[in-house]
């Protein structure tokens, strides 16, 4: 029983991590890119990892 929870469990991990590490990347690229319009975009999936600190911080109070 142990054995089938884990890969559910490893599942229902990662996504959100994933996808926070793919829109910084995606944020430092598009930084990196070029300027003017890049900016936005950039700014955006850069504030992505603070954006998922502040939720969980209030989601533990």
């Amino acid at each position: 029983m142990h054995r089938d929870r884990r890969p559910a469990l490893v599942r229902a991990t990662w996504p959100i991590p994933i996808l926070i590490a793919l829109a910084t990347i995606a944020g430092l690229i598009a930084a990196l890119a070029g300027d003017g319009w890049h900016d936005l975009p950039a700014w955006l999936a850069l504030a992505a990892p603070l954006v998922a600190l502040a939720w969980a911080r209030r989601g533990r109070r």
